[in-house]
Parts: structure tokens; C-alpha cells; sequence
């Protein structure tokens, strides 16, 4: 039986107290570094989306999933080297605190690049 989630509540909500501590860390470094992104669950994982989709983030047993698009990734790699990763996501592990700057830069980053994208849009639609 698979449970809908539809809110990031709910969602964080269904984790232990402890990964629900740090869910709610990084959801509130990314609402103070993106204020104006709208909070939605897509791909059943949190998602705060301001033009188009900005990062998603998911807890897994060993690590939290913080997924802010390929140039995210790029835009940071030397950074998040020391993380496991691939190209759209990186794995911050549970045993070690959430580096909370390099995310708060890493969505400032998604936040610029997808209002540059929207501004594009707008533009060439004129």
C-alpha cells in the first residue's frame, strides 16, 4: 500500500524525530534563501518550486538527497566533492551536521538561474 503525501509536513512528519530535526533544518534554509519559492512535493520528495521546479530533498537510511538540477551540482562541484553524488544530486550524510551555507548558496544559485530563465522567456515572447 503505498500513502500519498501531500504536504512537507506530512512528509517530514513521517520520519524519526532526529531526521525529522534535520528535514526541517534544510526546509527552513531554503525558505530563508529562496522566501519567495512555493513549497509542493513532486517526485514524492519536498520541493520548493519558484519558475519551474528549484531543488527537491529527500532522507534516505544513511543520508539526506538534496537534488538542485545538474547546474547545481556543476556550479558547486569542487564543494561538494567531498559528498557522494551524481549529476543532478548530491548525498549528505546523516552522521555528519548538513553543511547549511553550501545549501543556502546552492539555492541562491537555482533561484537566480531559473528568474534569469523565466526573464528569457518573457523576453522572447514579446
Amino acid at each position: 500500500m503505498t500513502i500519498l503525501i501531500n504536504s512537507i509536513d506530512e512528509y517530514i512528519s513521517s520520519f524519526p524525530k532526529e531526521i525529522q530535526a534535520m528535514l526541517e533544518q534544510i526546509r527552513v534554509t531554503i525558505r530563508q534563501a529562496a522566501p519567495e519559492a512555493k513549497e509542493a512535493i513532486k517526485y514524492a520528495m519536498p520541493t520548493f518550486v519558484l519558475s519551474g521546479n528549484l531543488v527537491h530533498f529527500a532522507a534516505f537510511k544513511n543520508h539526506i538527497g538534496f537534488y538542485p538540477v545538474p547546474s547545481g551540482i556543476e556550479a558547486f562541484k569542487k564543494e561538494l566533492s567531498v559528498y557522494k553524488g551524481a549529476k543532478g544530486s548530491v548525498q549528505f550524510p546523516l552522521d555528519k551536521p548538513m553543511p547549511l551555507d553550501l545549501i543556502t548558496k546552492i539555492v541562491e544559485f537555482r533561484v537566480k538561474e531559473n528568474l534569469n530563465k523565466a526573464l528569457k522567456k518573457k523576453t522572447l515572447k514579446k
